[in-house]
């Protein structure tokens, strides 16, 4: 087990090598362009972009560009922007993930809940009628778009209704660290929360009792009942399990992209100052740093999620103990 998990954690840290690898030729070694005009930004006067390819390294060989950028992303940490004059990149994601990562983390709790009460719910009443309301609702969260729900949440909490005691506690829009004011960042993320989450727990649930379904042929189920075995004990402790490889597959992919800036809708229309914003608002102004760390940042945390997803595969199916 510990052979296996160190060497998952190998294939992840050369997995990360080479997106960074990938990354940096993108931005830094596309054919006809140069990449000194794009980092110093449009109409750059000449004595700029010499200091750039000076800073950056960019009058030297590729693998020493390489080197020099990755010194200034994980090393020196003083990656600068030009374009938003002299902007400290990996301190401005630093400052901005703690409020991705609230989202992220709350959003989850509440789709993860969310989607195994309505799978588990759906697949022991079957056919029934809790089935139909309970995937007509899935179904319902899934076909709503996050922007439009966002919206309408902020015209009902922030103005319509705001005076009324139903949503009289609604902060302002922004963001409060949770270590200033508890209370205060709880208020404000609860509804982006809410928000977010809703698609993944109609996706979630109507995944998880249509693989819970289909594991109920499975001949260990059968066996069980043979045993005498209580049917809720049938669901819970074994059909539930096996089903729970996919959803655990859905929830690395998912969760990893949103951390990574997947949330950039839930973030712009809830003033939440987070790294998918920070993408947003550097994509606008075409600064390659940001961007390039940005992207790359997100590409960590997916292959980072998926790492944590195969070791979680070995305590859910010890069949694949042995891959």
């Amino acid at each position: 087990m510990l052979a296996a998990l160190l060497q998952r954690v190998a294939q992840m840290l050369f997995v990360m090598f080479g997106i960074s690898v990938l990354v940096f030729l993108i931005f830094f070694a596309t054919p006809g362009s140069d990449p000194a005009a794009r980092i110093a930004g449009k109409n750059a006067a000449p004595e700029t972009l010499i200091a750039v390819r000076h800073d950056f390294g960019l009058d030297r060989p590729l693998p020493v560009q390489y080197a020099v950028m990755m010194k200034k992303l994980f090393v020196t940490q003083d990656l600068v922007s030009f374009v938003n004059r002299g902007l400290k990149v990996v301190p401005a994601i630093v400052e901005a993930a703690p409020v991705t990562l609230s989202l992220v983390f709350g959003a989850a709790l509440f789709w993860v809940i969310g989607g195994l009460a309505v799978g588990i719910l759906a697949a022991a009443y079957r056919d029934g009628i809790v089935d139909r309301v309970l995937m007509i609702l899935s179904l319902t969260g899934v076909a709503i778009p996050v922007f439009w729900l966002g919206e309408m949440t902020n015209l009902v909490s922030q103005n319509r209704l705001h005076d009324t005691l139903l949503f009289s506690w609604v902060p302002a829009l922004g963001y409060v660290p949770l270590w200033v004011d508890p209370v205060g960042w709880f208020k404000a993320l609860l509804l982006p929360w809410l928000t977010l989450s809703l698609g993944f727990i109609g996706i979630y649930g109507r995944v998880l009792r249509a693989n819970i379904v289909e594991t109920y042929q499975e001949d260990f189920i059968r066996t069980a009942r043979a045993k005498g075995i209580s049917e809720t004990r049938v669901l819970l402790r074994h059909a539930l399990r096996m089903s729970l490889v996919p959803f655990v597959t859905m929830f690395g992919l998912d969760f990893g992209a949103l951390v990574g800036g997947g949330a950039l809708v839930t973030e712009v229309i809830f003033g939440l100052n987070g790294v998918g914003k920070l993408t947003y608002d550097s994509l606008q102004s075409l600064d390659l740093p940001v961007i390039m760390a940005s992207v790359m940042y997100a590409s960590f945390f997916v292959v980072l999620a998926n790492a944590v997803v195969d070791m979680t595969y070995a305590v859910l199916d010890p069949r694949t103990r042995s891959h």
